[in-house]
């Protein structure tokens, strides 16, 4: 004990408590590592006591191509894999150090809120979580929360992948009856893209409309570009400073993997994505009040900006943020491929006719199917890597008619031309209701829904 004592009174000096956290940081991530290499070598969770066989040899379960052993890369900016079938998402929440989201929770948020599930939440859609039952420990002692979520505007063209996490926080907010905010990150792309900055914030007021055609309440909701509310609010620049000082050059380093050719604007950012998880950046919703927890639903790959947050967040006298993840939404050229807005035959975008979607489908969506109708009568299809079953998956609502389609394409019965035909008719009615719905947005209603004020809900 004195040995240990020593050598902490040697080695502590005031202001470093930052590099030992960094230390352990780097510590759980390679425990991290060890389990997920474990399990990858073993078939089996890492249980204390019980190291790998030594005679255990690595399973080769498919071609190389098949992505089994590659790592894949997820951060906020890129996300690649090369497996067929898509990123390993149970490798990701081991890496993340995130929670599984197990029937028990589904169960238990159909129980709170008296709801069948979302889709999403039924077939794993939002897979992960962190603090979830917190939040459902709190609510269900009449302790209220607000959702917090947010769209990076880069183009004024948004694709259908773009509205999985406002599908999803629309339903969290009429099933919990909430608040909510959203972000518009106009700063962040000017930063990161080749544009101008009144270009970034066209995008961000284009995109709003998208986002207030999905359906949220006025009276619940208030969106906001950075840009706008950064400069007319203190209480949320000030947030963003005490963020900004408790996060160090090398944690942001390690944490967004950001170089010393990165502009100091990029370093600093992580805060301004921060801040809206805590409420008193809201004043005009919450008064002064900051004890009132934020749950943000995004894909997972924009963790890596809520660990930082939630590692803050104690240490400034904040709520943590709980977070749901959702898996990515493929790119129709396969799970492998990445959606790019400049790139139309990518994804349907929301602004696609349906002669637009039922082309770029029949052309562009990747088939799990064999090579010929004879093949594939007698040894089926594959669904787990057909980019028409994965996007029905996302957007037909009807799980016993799901269930048919996965089986009949695995038998043969059903072609790929037909499962093709079923997403057809599934999209095109979506997209043309959507575009009717945003005809219906106005100058008045973006800036009514823009504009910071009262949201009416009970805490």
């Amino acid at each position: 004990m004195t040995n240990h004592l020593s050598y902490f009174e040697c080695h502590y000096q005031p202001g470093c408590f930052w590099v030992l956290s960094a230390e352990i940081d780097v510590a759980v991530q390679l425990l991290l590592k060890l389990k997920t290499d474990y399990k990858h070598l073993t078939g089996q969770d890492y249980k204390a006591g019980c190291p790998p066989p030594e005679n255990v040899v690595n399973q080769d379960n498919g071609a190389a191509t098949d992505g089994i052993d590659e790592e894949d890369n997820v951060d906020p900016w890129n996300v690649s894999t090369s497996n067929a079938k898509g990123v390993d998402y149970d490798k990701l929440i081991v890496r993340f150090g995130s929670s599984k989201i197990e029937t028990e929770l589904v169960d238990r948020i159909e129980k709170v809120t008296g709801q069948k599930p979302h889709r999403f939440l039924r077939r794993g859609i939002f897979f992960s979580h962190r603090d979830m039952h917190q939040v459902l420990d709190a609510y269900e002692k009449n302790k209220s929360f607000y959702l917090y979520t947010g769209r990076g505007p880069s183009s004024e063209a948004m694709h259908v992948g773009h509205l999985i996490p406002f599908i999803f926080t629309k339903w969290l907010q009429d099933v919990f009856d909430i608040p909510l905010v959203i972000q518009l990150t106009d700063d962040e792309k000017y930063l990161w893209k080749d544009l101008a900055i009144e270009e970034c914030h066209r995008f961000a007021v284009e995109n709003a409309k998208d986002i207030i055609a999905c359906g949220f309440d006025v009276n619940k909701t208030f969106i906001f570009s950075d840009f706008d509310y950064m400069g007319s609010s203190p209480e949320f620049y000030r947030n963003v400073v005490k963020i900004q000082k408790h996060v160090t050059y090398n944690q942001v380093k390690g944490i967004f993997g950001f170089t010393d050719s990165d502009c100091i604007g990029k370093i600093s950012f992580p805060a301004i994505q921060a801040a809206p998880s805590f409420s008193n950046s809201f004043p005009q919703i919450f008064g002064g009040r900051k004890d009132v927890q934020c749950l943000i639903p995004c894909a997972i790959d924009q963790d890596p900006y809520f660990r930082m947050t939630r590692d803050v967040a104690p240490r400034i006298g904040y709520p943590k943020p709980a977070l749901l993840h959702s898996s990515f939404f493929p790119a129709l050229q396969g799970a492998q491929t990445k959606m790019s807005a400049s790139d139309a035959n990518s994804s349907i975008f929301l602004t696609d006719t349906p002669k637009q979607i039922k082309n770029k489908i029949n052309k562009h969506a990747f088939s799990g199917g064999k090579d010929t109708i004879e093949e594939h009568r007698k040894f089926g299809g594959n669904p787990d890597v057909d980019v028409s079953f994965m996007y029905l998956t996302f957007f037909l609502d009807d799980d016993e008619q799901l269930e048919k389609i996965k089986q009949d394409y695995s038998s043969g019965a059903l072609l790929t031309g037909e499962l093709k035909k079923i997403l057809i008719e599934t999209l095109q009615p979506m997209i043309a209701q959507h575009q009717e719905r945003r005809k219906q947005v106005t100058e008045e209603t973006v800036k009514q829904f823009m504009t910071p004020r009262p949201l009416n809900f009970k805490l």
